[in-house]
């Protein structure tokens, strides 16, 4: 009864859900499949056979048309990745792998020398300390810190008033030597005129004495005429041996004014020679070092005022293996270099030692620099290569372009392969370091075009880019062997 009563209140309902569901169905065109499960109430599959008509529940078709859309955006999306895929495949396959970036270069020529780098300090070859002669106030400097002078330039003055007076009164006392001197002389030239009038007397008396003695024994004249004569000859014999004590006295007086003019000469000359140390002059040529005094100090004798340096020519001395004693000669180039390691100055090796020092089983040499730019001073410490040899011409090659697997060496060079650049190894026998770059024995020739960047991401046959270059640019491997 139940059953009756509520089909009763629900057949328009049902009759209306009946007609949506045929118009539904027959809506559908032919061939088309529902992507929606028809949905069935469990309640009106229960009832279906007992009754036609149920209660109608709330329509949700308004959602299910929306997942329906999202699910054909999801199909359609998927389908158009797959047809991409397809396309792209066949593509890739045809490009093959992708071409790597890289730099090449050419093969140069160098100068490669065998080189032994060597430190030390330079020794110019003359070096003086200019000292002060005597004590005294220093009047003037008359130079520069770092002046180069001549031999002769006068360098500093020290205040000369007291030589100066001390010359003025050995001149004046040399004066009075000389004028004493000088009477001296006039006095023994009159004794030995005087002297000789009287060694004329004498022989003019012996000869009147010889005449009257000749008379006296004829009887021609008295004996006392001869006595006369003999007593005039005596006295005049007297007077002359008086005046030759006369004469040497005057002589040693002589003498004796001669030393002293001599002695005081050597005063005034020591004298002019204290004046002239109070100017301080330069040795030789040479540069002017530090100056440690200035005007109006006062200075000791022997205190230094400066040193004096000749840096034309500085030398090096270098200590060198016995090893090498067999390379050592004379005249071998010896380069000083900063510390990038360019010449600044070449010399070469002036002195060989001998000996081998016991203890350390090297050999001392010299090298032997001019200092024509006067870029070098004396006890400068600097960096040294000596050049056991040198080859002109050779070719080398960035070490970086170098690859070293165990005992091989080899560089990539690049090849042309049907139209594309590839790397190719190609062995290489290696000579000395040059800087960066090394030489090449064997392996490569001046001018080959090799890669020198980008070899970290190459193998052999592998292909390559070179930076500014196209593919369809000019082949820049170059020469191949």
């Amino acid at each position: 009864m139940t059953h009756s009563s509520r089909s009763g209140q629900s057949e328009p309902a049902a009759q209306d859900s009946a007609a949506i569901a045929a118009d539904g169905r027959d809506s559908k065109s032919p061939g088309q499949l529902s992507l929606l499960p028809e949905y069935t109430d469990p309640n009106h599959a229960a009832n279906n056979g007992a009754s036609s008509g149920y209660d109608d529940e709330p329509s949700s078709g308004p959602k299910w048309l929306t997942l329906l859309g999202l699910v054909l955006l999801a199909v359609v999306g998927f389908a158009r990745w797959r047809w991409w895929q397809g396309r792209s495949a066949p593509e890739q396959s045809q490009q093959g792998p992708q071409a790597s970036p890289v730099e090449l270069a050419t093969v140069e020529t160098a100068t490669v020398e065998e080189t032994s780098v060597f430190t030390g300090n330079l020794e110019a070859e003359q070096v003086s300390s200019i000292q002060a002669e005597q004590p005294g106030r220093v009047a003037q400097v008359l130079v520069q810190q770092g002046q180069a002078v001549s031999a002769g330039t006068p360098l500093f003055r020290l205040s000369a008033e007291q030589e100066q007076a001390d010359v003025a009164a050995a001149q004046a006392r040399i004066d009075s030597a000389q004028a004493a001197q000088q009477r001296a002389r006039s006095e023994l030239e009159a004794l030995r005129a005087e002297r000789d009038r009287a060694q004329a007397e004498i022989n003019l008396q012996q000869e009147q004495f010889g005449r009257t003695s000749t008379l006296v024994e004829r009887g021609a004249l008295a004996r006392e005429e001869l006595d006369l004569r003999e007593r005039d000859l005596t006295v005049a014999r007297a007077n002359l041996n008086a005046l030759n004590r006369r004469i040497q006295a005057a002589q040693d007086t002589v003498a004796e004014t001669q030393a002293t003019l001599q002695e005081r000469q050597a005063s005034l000359r020591r004298i002019r020679d204290s004046l002239r140390d109070t100017t301080i002059t330069a040795p030789f040529p040479g540069v002017v070092g530090s100056i440690a005094i200035e005007a109006g100090d006062y200075v000791q004798a022997g205190q230094g005022l400066t040193q004096l340096v000749a840096n034309d020519n500085l030398d090096l001395a270098i200590s060198i293996p016995q090893e090498r004693a067999a390379d050592l000669t004379p005249g071998l180039p010896v380069e000083i270099v900063d510390s990038n390691g360019n010449a600044l100055q070449t010399g070469q090796i002036s002195f060989i030692s001998p000996q081998v020092q016991p203890d350390s089983q090297f050999i001392r040499t010299e090298a032997t620099f001019a200092n024509t730019g006067g870029q070098l001073r004396d006890g400068q410490f600097v960096r040294s290569e000596v050049i056991w040899e040198s080859r002109a011409g050779q070719p080398v090659v960035p070490q970086s372009a170098v690859i070293y697997q165990g005992e091989d060496r080899f560089v990539y060079v690049p090849q042309d392969q049907e139209g594309q650049l590839v790397a190719m190894r190609q062995p290489v026998e290696l000579g000395l370091e040059q800087g960066t770059d090394v030489e090449v024995l064997s392996g490569l020739e001046p001018g080959q075009r090799i890669i020198v960047a980008g070899i970290q991401r190459l193998g052999d046959g592998a292909p390559i880019q070179p930076e500014g270059a196209t593919a369809d640019g000019e082949n820049p491997s170059g020469p191949q062997d």
